[in-house]
């Protein structure tokens, strides 16, 4: 099977993680690190997880905590930070923390950062909404300083002091872990990822804004790295959205749709204050409808599938795709959502069965062939024997 897009992708999960403020959280922590185990054992390459202190949805304060749990669970998957919101922490401590965490995991982890997303998470710590995005690039230029640790970081802000700094710990990646800055609708995410060279993280891909801008935005990207002396690389470039499969679409749909409504309606409307997204003909918002205008790909493998491939043509080609975790479905439905995805949908991004695909085109090729050689020898021998009159010669003749 040809590969669908231009390069192998990688494939995972990002976790905020969504969950019904009605559900305990310890069940909810219990659910997430059992689907990090499982998708460790189906081969994902990688889990983002989040950082919200509001709103009853998102239960994940501190993501860091959260990945060295899972680290310790699962072999080989990457975690990632989805993101920290750097806007509310001192960037050397949380770059000695993902550090630490390097160490900890022996390279696994990924440095996802933004402003934060939450008004009410701003509110709580005396933070001004407007100043979020210029803490974060703020904070963000330091920690790529000491990333580097080429020299001590001085820095004087309004918001936080370094002095001689310089984070003792080595990294376990060279030269350093990998970071991602958030992006959604507006482009200040692009212009922060090309301004310090590092990865994007499209977290609103299913939007229908942002969506449209997803070209747009790496686009900044790449001219403001061009600006500024650095490079960003499209691989290095993450998609964030909702996703359920199932052998029939029918079936991925029943399996969805409820549990889809409630996270648009609970969380999106309710909690957050957005208008209707994707409305159905009441005016509600509808997982249904999210699906037929695939901002959600709900359907067979064959579905998403094509989904993938056509956001592949949409933005240019990026490098990793990832599910939103959004507990749509009930969790065995979930779980074997991602295995029957691992199965049939990923190889045919990955190349991972391009040589066995090509070996049966072969033997397929050479069998007809062979077929036809057996047969004409076959037909030969009848009649070298019996003579084309379907009489048996003479065995002395």
């Amino acid at each position: 099977m040809k590969n669908l897009v231009g390069w192998p992708l990688r494939f995972g999960s990002f976790m905020a993680p969504f969950h019904a403020p009605r559900q305990d959280a310890v069940r909810s922590y219990a659910e997430d690190l059992e689907l990090i185990v499982r998708l460790d054992e189906l081969g994902y390459d990688e889990v983002w997880v989040g950082e919200h202190h509001s709103g009853g949805w998102e239960p994940v304060p501190f993501p860091e905590m959260f990945i060295a749990v899972a680290a310790e669970r699962t072999k080989s998957i990457r975690l990632g930070t989805g993101v920290v919101s750097l806007s509310y922490h001192h960037p050397f401590m949380a770059a000695e923390r993902m550090v630490f965490l390097d160490l900890l995991t022996r390279g696994r982890v990924m440095f996802g950062v933004g402003p934060g997303a939450l008004s009410t998470d701003v509110e709580m710590l005396g933070i001004s909404m407007d100043s979020t995005r210029g803490r974060m690039d703020e904070a963000l230029g330091v920690i790529m300083k000491l990333l580097a640790a080429e020299a001590p970081v001085n820095h004087v802000a309004d918001w936080f002091e370094l002095h001689d700094a310089v984070i003792q710990l080595p990294s376990y990646q060279k030269p350093h872990l990998p970071v991602a800055v958030a992006s959604t609708i507006s482009p200040a995410g692009a212009y922060s990822a090309g301004r310090h060279g590092v990865g994007l993280l499209s977290l609103g891909s299913y939007m229908p804004s942002a969506r449209l801008q997803l070209a747009n935005h790496w686009e900044i990207a790449e001219k403001t790295a061009a600006e500024n002396g650095k490079i960003v690389d499209r691989r290095q470039w993450t998609l964030v959205t909702p996703m359920h499969i199932a052998p029939t679409r029918e079936q991925a749909l029943a399996e969805a749709e409820a549990g889809g409504d409630a996270w648009l309606r609970g969380y999106y409307n309710d909690t957050s204050g957005y208008p209707p997204m994707f409305p159905d003909d009441t005016g509600k918002s509808s997982y249904r409808r999210m699906a037929e205008e695939r901002a959600a790909f709900v359907g067979t493998p064959d579905d998403v599938a094509d989904g993938i491939a056509w956001l592949w043509e949409l933005t240019g080609g990026f490098g990793s795709m990832l599910i939103l975790e959004n507990c749509a479905a009930p969790p065995r439905a979930r779980t074997q959502s991602y295995e029957l995805f691992a199965r049939e949908v990923i190889p045919r991004f990955t190349g991972s069965t391009s040589t066995l695909n090509e070996a049966q085109r072969r033997s397929h090729e050479r069998s007809e062939s062979g077929y036809v050689k057996k047969v004409n020898a076959q037909t030969k021998a009848h009649t070298d024997y019996f003579g084309t009159d379907g009489e048996a010669k003479d065995a002395g003749t």
